[in-house]
Formats: C-alpha cells, sequence, structure tokens
C-alpha cells in the first residue's frame, strides 16, 4: 500500500522541499519510490508556485539531491489526504493542527515533528536557515538527512 508524506514548513522554499527531496533522493537509493507519494507545503502563501530558495537548491545539489518541486501552501484536504504529515518546526506544528477546526479531529494523531525520528541529534525543531549564513543550509540538510533515515525505517519496518 502506497504511504502518502507531506513535509511542512513555512514558506515552502527551504526546510520543506529539502525534505521532500532528500526523502525522495533516499527511497530512490533503496528502490521503495513505489512505496511512496511524497510532497512539501508551507504554512503561508507568500511564495507559491517558486522553485526552492536558490541557495537550499546549490547545497542539496553539493550533496548530490536535486529540489525540483514548486511551492505551495497547505490546503486543509492535506489533512485527510495524506497519511504523515511532517513539520519542521512547534511553530508549524501548531499552525497545521490549526486547519482543523476540532482540536480533537483524529488527523492531528499524523502531525508531527520531523526530527522526532532523529538518531543522532537531540534537538525538536529544524532552524529556519532563510536569514542566516550557508553553515544554516548544512545544518538543516544534516539534520534532515539523520531524520529521514529514522523515518524510511519506520514506515517500512
Amino acid at each position: 500500500m502506497v504511504k502518502k508524506i507531506l513535509f511542512v514548513c513555512l514558506g515552502n522554499i527551504c526546510r520543506s522541499p529539502a525534505a521532500e527531496g532528500i526523502f525522495n533522493h533516499k527511497i530512490k537509493e533503496r528502490d521503495l519510490e513505489k512505496l511512496f507519494v511524497v510532497d512539501s507545503a508551507g504554512t503561508g502563501s507568500w511564495h507559491v508556485g517558486n522553485l526552492p530558495d536558490k541557495r537550499m537548491r546549490a547545497t542539496a545539489l553539493s550533496r548530490g539531491i536535486e529540489l525540483t518541486s514548486r511551492s505551495r501552501q497547505i490546503e486543509e484536504n492535506d489533512l485527510y489526504e495524506f497519511d504523515q504529515i511532517l513539520v519542521m518546526d512547534k511553530d508549524n506544528l501548531d499552525a497545521v493542527k490549526s486547519l482543523t477546526k476540532d482540536q480533537n479531529n483524529p488527523v492531528n494523531s499524523k502531525i508531527k515533528l520531523i526530527l522526532s525520528y532523529s538518531k543522532n541529534f537531540q534537538l525538536d525543531e529544524v532552524p529556519d536557515p532563510y536569514y542566516g549564513g550557508q553553515n544554516g543550509f548544512d545544518k538543516v540538510i544534516d539534520l534532515l538527512d539523520d531524520a529521514m533515515d529514522g523515518l524510511i525505517d519506520s514506515l517500512t519496518n
């Protein structure tokens, strides 16, 4: 059965498209592409239709990962369409959960912080690299790379 995974950050131009790209790269390496449908979205609408930030694209490409998705804003329907919704930080967790009018809605149980799957880092949140330097983009890739291994293991075992 195909599992649908959605990665979410604020603008859908740095962290969530990087998560989508890393996840796709890793499932291709493991020959698991047929098991997943993967997408990303932002809680905000500022960048709808844009490619990921050029700094994030360059950082990912330096590690052999191409980011080609276009930014879109998350919609309430996504909560029902996807099997797992993985957010980058607590603000986005709250924003995504607020899409349902009922906080006791069972869909809230499939919304999680992506770093809950991290194996080697003790952080809860993926920091937004947008206003920082290159080190921030490298850190995001490192954090997401680690979390994706844990996520894929949890989905395939």
